[in-house]
């Protein structure tokens, strides 16, 4: 690394943080953080944002390294060719390689209404906007939450314990990544707080009003507040510079995580694809995809061989209110087990890995290259899904296939 290389990353949430903090070990390595908002987003904590019990942020300074460069900006388009990515500002940044972080948001719902009238809470500034409407309701204003994955329990249960009308809409099954066995201790819960849980192929959304909720099967729900968690997106900036993607948008790469057009651009986080095969999205997916796409980046500008994606899960943590919570254990291949830490010390093991992913953050700022990574490459079951994966030709989405 004789030469001074520079290194863009676009998206500071959990995996371009962890990606700009250990890409800067090396002196001759510049880094440029580009993100549209000048805090760290705990998105993780959204829903406490929702019931107001936290704001969600944190301040860069604590999490990011004093050698990266933010820019407060949103790209707009990737000149792969060029290698620069131009900026809504209307100015333009140059790179030597790129990280592509931009992670997910809300989905399109689809559904008659849900735009106009459901307020999703994917991203910072939908949860700031539920806020003050949350807070204007009554206290005995029906409140439908649609979604029965982690975010939807998590907010059902935040807005249930302040004493809120709530039914949580699931549109299939309760908490589809648990076991049987959390699941019944999830539904237990949701039911000593009051939350109505809805069920099955009926309690699909059809239409979402000003005041109501109508489900698949026919039944209007009166609601004055409904919050969307249905579903997440990515950005379409990959799609819109002309890179390959899978169907949802995410940007392909291989297994080192490096783009299949580019190996000047690497990927981490929600927003990539890699083998056409993503992890689920989570935050615990995101900060090892991170330090590893910094990895790939810093091998291949010393000239050597990337290692391999080795994404192994621990479970899945939700919280179910300020006094309890669940922690699922799963497989490292990211199958749930029987197993599951609930309550009060489900409660406090959620807050603490919400707390424990800060330090992470904090202590690659403090130390780059000092967040372990787990030495098991993929593990068996993503192995035989490469394998089964090699048997098809996939296609990949580019801008011009997509229009």
């Amino acid at each position: 690394m004789a030469e001074n290389t520079e290194v863009v990353v676009i998206g500071g949430g959990y995996a371009g943080v962890m990606a700009a903090d250990r890409l800067t070990q090396h002196a001759d390595v510049t880094v440029t953080l580009i993100n549209p908002r000048p805090d760290f987003v705990e998105r993780i904590r959204l829903h406490q944002l929702v019931g107001g019990s936290h704001d969600a942020v944190v301040e860069y300074a604590k999490v990011l390294g004093r050698g990266v460069r933010l820019l407060v900006d949103s790209v707009t388009e990737i000149d792969a060719a060029a290698r620069r990515v131009a900026l809504a500002s209307g100015g333009t940044a140059a790179y030597d390689y790129l990280v592509y972080a931009v992670g997910s948001g809300s989905a399109d719902p689809g559904v008659p209404g849900a735009a106009e009238f459901a307020y999703p809470i994917n991203s910072l500034e939908e949860a700031q906007r539920l806020r003050p409407v949350l807070a204007a309701a009554p206290a005995t204003a029906a409140v439908t939450v649609v979604g029965g994955g982690p975010t939807g329990i998590e907010t059902a249960a935040e807005l249930a314990e302040q004493g809120r009308t709530v039914t949580l809409v699931c549109g299939g099954v309760l908490g589809p990544y648990l076991h049987a066995r959390g699941r019944r201790s999830v539904a237990g819960r949701l039911a000593r707080l009051g939350v109505t849980v809805l069920e099955g192929p009926g309690a699909k959304v059809a239409a979402v009003t000003r005041g109501a909720v109508r489900l698949g099967d026919g039944r209007g729900l009166p609601s004055e507040v409904t919050i969307w968690t249905a579903g997440f997106g990515v950005p379409d900036l990959a799609v819109r510079s002309g890179l390959s993607t899978d169907a949802e948008g995410r940007l392909l790469t291989d297994e080192t995580l490096t783009s299949v057009d580019d190996d000047r651009i690497v990927a981490a986080g929600d927003s990539a694809a890699p083998s056409g095969l993503p992890l689920r999205m989570s935050c615990q997916a995101a900060i090892p995809l991170g330090a590893r796409a910094a990895d790939t980046v810093l091998s291949r500008i010393a000239g050597e061989r990337p290692a391999p994606l080795n994404a192994v899960f621990a479970g899945q943590c939700i919280s179910l209110g300020r006094r309890a919570g669940i922690f699922q254990v799963a497989r490292r291949s990211d199958v749930a087990l029987w197993f599951h830490v609930a309550g009060r010390p489900g409660a406090k093991l959620k807050e603490f890995i919400c707390q424990g992913i800060i330090k992470h953050l904090a202590g690659e700022a403090r130390e780059p290259g000092s967040y372990g990574l787990h030495r098991v490459p993929g593990g068996p079951r993503r192995q035989r899904l490469l394998a089964t994966a090699s048997h098809r030709t996939p296609a990949p989405t580019t801008a011009d296939q997509a229009a």
